[in-house]
């Protein structure tokens, strides 16, 4: 088999690449041993932000004085499995030294807001020519719920940056935010509402129809699963997988969780790890109590979004590797924070998944050029903004494949940074 571009992993990033590089003329194979949206992949199964105001990372200054308590926690929004811990703790440390200090908090989210800016349109537009305008909501909003102003003034130094970086964010208190949200718990009364957010009604649906606007180009769906790379005199010749050799002068690790193992072939060791998340959905129609607008809430970690298939509730983070088994007790926290939010809402049959966040420990996706094989190129690590940020790494992806000048600066997102 040939091609001009080989895109390893059809999650939201891997087919956001494959659009825009069908989009450019080329031939490309999609390779993934699951479908495109497909419950296996952590696209299906997000929160359906396009929170471009997304820009600081989980870690923060201060954050690991919380850490002994959310895992002391049986309801916290952090667990880890202490088998895995000697393997993990070089990522952990890294994970709180990136965030240690305002200072690096606000570079990190300069360099994340040159990624999000303008996404929810950027979602919008490739919705469009992919023929499913409706799986995107560009105007939504989103709105972040507190218990209290103080509660909200507790984390004003992460509102503080988006303002700084020119973010609208409207406070909201008392009877407003229950005129604004009538189903949600009493228990919650101030909230900040993010004009330029937007929202994705399916991810999986929109990840389908973006691997089926593909296809009706140039490109094709692979079920294989990548295992290496051939190259001559340091340049890309092909890419191995279960299904034999593809040969092609390019190739994009979009591999999401499962990225590091080809991305040290292609000569860049990067520390990547999952961070395992959990969600419940009640399904249903748009009669269903639940939030008007997409709500983040600040005390119990979690996102509760309306959906076209009904009301989902996802969060919560789970350190304990790719292998291991759903802990579906995590699950079981999520139902409990979802029915006590939204009291009219009957969770008895709410369905649960699990799935795994592509993590670096800054916070920041890397999307660059390999180091050891010329022709591959690096778009993974996407954490906790892999939705939000997929339409605009696609397009970055497509640029290096193709020698286009980035549109942004793409050094805060080299894979010489871990060096």
């Amino acid at each position: 088999m040939k091609a001009d571009v080989t895109v390893i992993g059809a999650g939201i990033i891997g087919v956001q690449t494959a659009v825009q590089l069908a989009e450019r003329g080329l031939k490309v194979v999609l390779v993934d041993p699951g479908p495109s949206g497909g419950q296996q992949a952590a696209s299906y199964g997000n929160a359906a932000w396009l929170s471009s105001h997304s820009v600081t990372p989980p870690s923060a200054p201060g954050v690991w004085k919380q850490v002994p308590k959310w895992l002391r926690d049986p309801l916290g929004p952090l667990s880890l499995r202490p088998a895995y811990l000697p393997r993990v703790l070089p990522w952990l440390l890294r994970y709180l030294a990136a965030g240690s200090t305002e200072a690096k908090l606000r570079q990190i989210a300069a360099d994340l807001r040159t990624l999000l800016a303008d996404a929810p349109r950027l979602h919008a537009e490739v919705a469009a020519r992919a023929g499913v305008p409706g799986l995107i909501d560009a105007e939504s909003g989103l709105m972040h719920v507190y218990r209290s102003r103080a509660a909200y003034e507790a984390e004003a130094l992460g509102w503080r940056i988006r303002r700084d970086l020119g973010i609208e964010c409207q406070e909201i208190e008392g009877d407003a935010l229950a005129l604004r949200q009538p189903d949600l718990s009493r228990d919650y009364r101030f909230g900040v509402f993010v004009p330029e957010a937007g929202q994705c009604l399916d991810p999986g649906a929109y990840c389908a129809a973006l691997l089926a606007h593909a296809v009706t180009m140039r490109a094709r769906h692979l079920a294989a699963r990548a295992t290496g790379f051939r190259a001559e005199g340091g340049k890309l010749a092909g890419v191995l997988t279960s299904q034999g050799e593809i040969a092609c002068p390019a190739a994009v690790i979009a591999s999401g969780a499962h990225s590091a193992p080809l991305a040290k072939q292609a000569g860049d060791r990067l520390p990547l790890e999952s961070e395992r998340g959990y969600h419940v959905t009640v399904e249903g129609g748009s009669n269903l109590p639940g939030p008007t607008t997409s709500v983040m809430v600040s005390d119990r970690k979690v996102v509760v979004s309306r959906l076209a298939t009904g009301v989902r509730c996802a969060g919560q983070v789970e350190i304990a590797g790719t292998d291991a088994a759903p802990d579906w007790r995590r699950a079981e926290i999520m139902r409990t924070h979802l029915g006590a939010l939204f009291p009219g809402l009957d969770v008895s049959e709410a369905q649960v998944w699990m799935g795994h966040r592509p993590s670096m420990p800054d916070g920041k996706p890397v999307i660059a050029p390999a180091g050891g094989i010329s022709g591959v190129v690096h778009c993974f690590g996407h954490g906790h903004v892999g939705l939000v940020s997929s339409a605009r790494s696609g397009r970055l992806a497509a640029q290096l494949v193709t020698g286009e000048a980035p549109e942004i600066d793409l050094a805060p997102f080299a894979a010489t940074r871990f060096r």
